[in-house]
Parts: structure tokens; C-alpha cells; sequence
């Protein structure tokens, strides 16, 4: 066991990834975590939070210059806007923010972790080359995950600290709030469903029910950053990072739908971003009814899931590099979305 001092410091800490990965550095036993995020957070053990806007320099600065100690930065903040140019300037601005704030400060950093995902391919763009491989030929901007890595790329050059990119599928786990978590939007579009009486109706376009997908869970990715992070065969390297199996919605659906008690009828394309907008009174009975915790906009993640859904191609990477490096991590998808699912039923979020 290494001696060395290890400080993480957690840029989104309250995430669905951020929070896995804080989770898993508490657990390994020889970690002390910082997690920034806007809103804070209640400090445990060996994990304190700070509230910081990484898009105000002056905050970074004030809020950041005194954490002297960090040896580790994990980044996984994301400010979420509605076209693809416009997410570029403040989630490449919050990152030069926080590493202008503590690169001078921390004299002992060693690795800067920066979690991106397969938009760096275009996935989100259209039909793209799979299965993707970390060495394939970019594409036009704008893309603020390729503009991140540029800015770690050009500021890492002559420094002692090295940097990584990971690089998930769409990330599952449990958080509130959060406008990208996939598993959260199922269960709260079967329990509604179920409310009104009707099946499970896979809501995307045709050619996305029969798509080849794969996911990766929240706690598989905090286990393969932290590796990325410490083992120096990974240094200045991006990985893709995926459960490891692929699957197709026509056949995953109906399993998803059987944990609900729910029948699955043929799909109907539609969005949720619409169809829901007049859901919160029913709910609110809901939550009146079966005794719920959160509130309709912490469970409303209706435009992502309207983006996923839209998938009428293949979305896979390929992860051997990862494995060829060391990591040698899988899950079950199917298995994890129901546990996902009997998570959120535990905490009181869906019936």
C-alpha cells in the first residue's frame, strides 16, 4: 500500500458520477475527498464539500487557492444548455477555472481526471463509425468535451501532473436532479404509466428499439477513473468505458417492464419532454399517495430522455483499450438497471 497522501478534489460531487466516485474513493479507505459542486453538500468522514461557481474566476480563486493539498482533480462538472454551441463556452470555462485556481497552488498534484463521453465521436450527431475507438479522426465543432481535452492536452505539456479521459456511455446510477440520468427517467415514466393503466410503450424513434446500445454503470465508472487516475501506464490517455455487454431495447424493454408489473405494447413514438408537461398534479398525488420523496422537476429528465431514445443507430465503443491497460471491470446491464430501480423504490422516489 502506497504511504503517499492522496486529496481528491471532485468537480460536480453531487452528479450521478460525481457522487459514485466519491463514494468509491471513501470506500478504498486511503483517500481524502474534496467535492465542489454550487450547492454544497454535508460533509462526512473523510469527504468535506465546498460551494463554489466555477464559472465566476473570482469564486474559483477565493474558494480554491487555500486547498494546497490536492493531489488528484476528478472533473466531471457539466452546465447543461439547449444547442451544442452554446454548452461550449461554459463547461470549457469551468474547467480552465478550476485548474487556473488550484494548478498554482497545489504543488503536489499529480493527475487531473476529465470525464467526457462519446459525443467526442459524434455520437450525438448522427450515425457514426463503431464501434469507436479512442484513436478515430475527430470531427467539426462545436464539441466542448474535444475542447476540453485540447485545453488539459496544451496545459499539461512540461508539468510534472498527468491527465486522462473517460470516456462512458450514458452513465447510470442513482442521483436527483440531474438532467442526464436515463435509469431515473424509465422508472419515473413506468410508475406513471402504471398510475394511469396503460403498458410501457417504448416511446423512441423505430429504429431505436431495435439499435444496438450499450451503458455504463455510475460505479464501474468511478471504479475505472480511479484507476486511470493512479496507475502511471494511464497517463495522458483517454479510455472508453462500458459495462462490457451490449443489448437491444426490444429485448430489454419488456424486462424492464415486468419489474413494473407492467405489459408492453408496441412502441409509439412520442416525446416525453411533451407528453409529461402536464404530469406534475398527477405527480403530486403520487407523491400524497404513496408517500415520495422528491418533487416533479428532481425526477424530470424528459429532454435526455427524448435524446437517447432517439437513437436509430448503433451507439457502441470499443473498451478493449481500457482492458488492455488493466481494467478488467464489468456489469450486467440488465442487472443493473433493476437494482437501479429497487434503489429508488428504497429511497421513496417512485412507488
Amino acid at each position: 500500500m502506497s504511504t503517499e497522501r492522496k486529496v481528491a478534489l471532485v468537480a460536480g460531487a453531487n452528479g450521478v458520477i460525481g457522487r459514485n466516485l466519491v463514494d468509491h474513493l471513501v470506500s478504498l479507505g486511503d483517500w481524502e475527498v474534496i467535492g465542489l459542486s454550487r450547492r454544497g453538500g454535508t460533509g462526512r468522514g473523510r469527504v468535506r464539500h465546498v460551494a463554489v461557481d466555477l464559472l465566476d474566476p473570482a469564486d474559483a480563486r477565493d474558494k480554491l487557492g487555500g486547498l494546497t493539498d490536492v493531489t488528484h482533480v476528478f472533473y466531471a462538472a457539466y452546465q447543461d444548455k439547449p444547442t451544442w454551441a452554446e454548452l461550449v463556452g461554459p463547461n470549457v470555462g469551468m474547467l480552465v477555472n478550476l485548474v487556473d485556481a488550484i494548478e498554482p497552488v497545489a504543488r503536489g498534484l499529480r493527475h487531473i481526471s476529465l470525464m467526457q463521453g462519446y459525443k467526442v465521436y459524434g455520437a450525438h450527431l448522427g450515425p457514426f463509425k463503431t464501434p469507436a475507438r479512442e484513436d478515430d479522426a475527430g470531427h467539426l465543432p462545436p464539441e466542448f468535451n474535444v475542447d476540453q481535452q485540447n485545453f488539459l492536452e496544451q496545459r499539461q505539456r512540461g508539468k510534472a501532473w498527468t491527465w486522462s479521459a473517460l470516456r462512458p456511455s450514458v452513465v447510470c446510477g442513482f442521483a436527483l436532479g440531474n438532467p442526464m440520468n436515463l435509469a431515473t427517467v424509465i422508472a419515473v415514466y413506468a410508475s406513471i404509466s402504471k398510475e394511469l393503466g396503460v403498458p410501457l410503450r417504448f416511446p423512441g424513434k423505430p429504429g431505436a428499439y431495435t439499435s444496438l446500445l450499450e451503458m455504463t454503470d455510475a460505479g464501474l465508472l468511478a471504479k475505472a477513473t480511479v484507476w486511470a487516475a493512479t496507475d502511471e501506464r494511464c497517463g495522458n490517455q483517454a479510455f472508453n468505458i462500458n459495462n462490457g455487454d451490449l443489448f437491444r431495447w426490444h429485448e430489454l424493454w419488456p424486462k424492464l417492464a415486468r419489474w413494473f408489473d407492467l405489459e408492453v405494447a408496441p412502441p409509439l413514438q412520442m416525446s416525453l419532454e411533451t407528453v409529461m408537461a402536464d404530469k406534475e398534479p398527477l405527480w403530486n398525488a403520487m407523491r400524497e399517495r404513496y408517500g415520495l420523496e422528491p418533487s416533479f422537476g428532481e425526477v424530470s429528465s424528459w429532454r435526455f430522455g427524448d435524446f437517447v431514445f432517439g437513437w436509430d443507430y448503433d451507439v457502441i465503443a470499443d473498451g478493449s483499450k481500457a482492458r488492455r491497460f488493466g481494467f478488467h471491470e464489468f456489469v450486467d446491464t440488465e442487472e443493473m438497471f433493476l437494482s437501479i430501480f429497487d434503489e429508488l423504490r428504497k429511497r421513496k422516489v417512485i412507488p
